[in-house]
């Protein structure tokens, strides 16, 4: 219970300086980076995603192994010869 009172008053308190932050910059003319980096700043954490699960227990998805698979399979240097025989930038 208490976790949830802190929970809620974190967010309500975050919220209003969020909100303090994005009218101070629509009104004031002396609004300065203080203001826009909590704007921005808050702006961007509603990017991320809150939906989350750990990948074994998400719908469709895939296991260990195929993971490494996909990632070994995208980062493996072309089989190809290169036409110096060397292995530089191309």
């Amino acid at each position: 219970m208490a976790g949830r009172i802190v929970r809620w008053g974190a967010v309500l308190g975050l919220g209003a300086v969020w909100w303090w932050a994005v009218l101070r910059l629509a009104t004031a003319p002396d609004a300065g980076a203080l203001e826009g980096a909590v704007a921005a700043g808050g702006w961007g954490l509603s990017l991320l995603p809150v939906h989350c699960v750990p990948r074994g227990r998400a719908a469709g998805s895939l296991g260990r192994a195929a993971w490494r698979a996909a990632r070994g399979a995208a980062t493996r240097a072309s089989p190809r010869p290169r036409s110096d025989g060397g292995s530089g930038l191309s």
